[in-house]
C-alpha cells in the first residue's frame, strides 16, 4: 500500500477547512479522521452534504443534450469534447489506478490531493477526469444570471462586485498561457479565490501552486472551443457565462463553508 504523507499547510489546509475534505473517507482514512476530530464529529446530514461533492472514477452521464447550451457551446464541440477527451480521460484514469493499485471506491479527491506520490499518467488523467466532471455539472440551459443568497455575499465580499468577479475570472481564463482551467476557489481561510492552472492541473492537487476546493472552472483548451470560436478564446470565456448553473455552484459553496 503505497504510503501517505502531508506538508504541514497541507494537513492545515484540509483539517481547518470543515467540510471542504470533500467526502475524503469520511470516518475510514486519516484524512476522514482528521476532519472528524476537528469538526468535533460530523452528523449525518453533514456527511450526505460533504458526499455529494465526491468524484468517482466513471464518466458520469451528461445531465443535459449535446446541442442544449447552444449557442453559447455547439452541439459538435460537445458530443466530442465528452465522447472524446473527457471519456479518453476517465478510461486513462482507470488504466492508471488498476497499474499503481489505487483504490477506485474511494473518492478521487483523495488521490488528487496527494498527487504527487503518483504516476504523471495519475495527474493528468485524474485531472482531466476531475475536471470535466465538474465542468459538466455546473453548466445548464437554464443557466445564466447571478448567484444568490450566502455565495453572492461571499463575492461581493471577496472582489467588492459581481462585476469585478467576473472581470477577474475572464482575466484568468483569457490570460492563461497555453491550455489549462481557471478557477474560483474556497481556500484555507474559507474565502474566495480566483487563479488558473496548467494542463489538466487543477487547485485541490498537492503540486499546484494555486490551491483551494473548487467551485467552478472553464476549461481552455482549444478543444473546448475552437470549432465554434476558432482563436477568439475570450469570446467563449464571455459567453460561458450564459450556460452556468448558479444553483450547482451555490450548492457546492455551501456544502464547503
Amino acid at each position: 500500500m503505497k504510503k501517505v504523507s502531508f506538508n504541514p499547510s497541507r494537513r492545515t489546509f484540509i483539517t481547518q477547512s470543515t467540510k471542504a475534505t470533500l467526502a475524503v473517507g469520511i470516518g475510514s482514512s486519516a484524512v476522514g479522521s482528521a476532519f472528524l476530530t476537528a469538526c468535533g464529529g460530523a452528523s449525518e446530514k453533514e456527511e450526505e452534504e460533504v458526499a455529494q461533492l465526491s468524484t468517482g472514477f466513471s464518466q458520469a452521464g451528461l445531465a443535459y443534450d449535446y446541442a442544449a447550451l447552444e449557442p453559447n457551446i455547439d452541439a459538435m464541440t460537445m458530443e466530442i469534447h465528452y465522447t472524446k477527451h473527457a471519456a479518453g480521460y476517465a478510461k486513462k484514469l482507470k488504466a492508471a489506478c488498476e497499474a499503481e493499485g489505487v483504490d477506485m471506491e474511494k473518492p478521487l479527491e483523495e488521490v488528487l490531493m496527494k498527487v504527487s506520490n503518483y504516476s504523471t499518467a495519475m495527474r493528468n488523467n485524474g485531472g482531466g477526469h476531475y475536471n470535466h466532471e465538474l465542468f459538466w455539472s455546473i453548466m445548464s440551459p437554464e443557466g445564466g444570471g447571478k448567484p444568490e443568497g450566502e455565495l453572492a455575499s461571499a463575492i461581493d465580499e471577496a472582489f467588492g462586485s459581481f462585476d469585478a468577479f467576473v472581470e477577474k475570472f475572464e482575466g484568468a481564463a483569457k490570460g492563461r498561457f497555453g491550455s489549462g482551467w481557471a478557477w474560483l476557489v474556497v481556500d484555507e481561510n474559507k474565502k474566495l479565490q480566483v487563479g488558473s492552472t496548467p494542463n489538466q492541473d487543477n487547485p485541490l492537487m498537492d503540486i499546484s501552486e494555486f490551491q483551494g476546493i473548487p467551485l467552478m472552472g472553464i476549461d481552455v483548451w482549444e478543444h473546448a472551443y475552437y470549432l465554434h470560436y476558432q482563436n477568439e478564446r475570450g469570446k467563449y470565456v464571455s459567453n460561458w457565462w450564459n450556460v452556468l448553473n448558479w444553483g450547482v455552484i451555490s450548492d457546492r459553496f455551501n456544502s464547503i463553508v
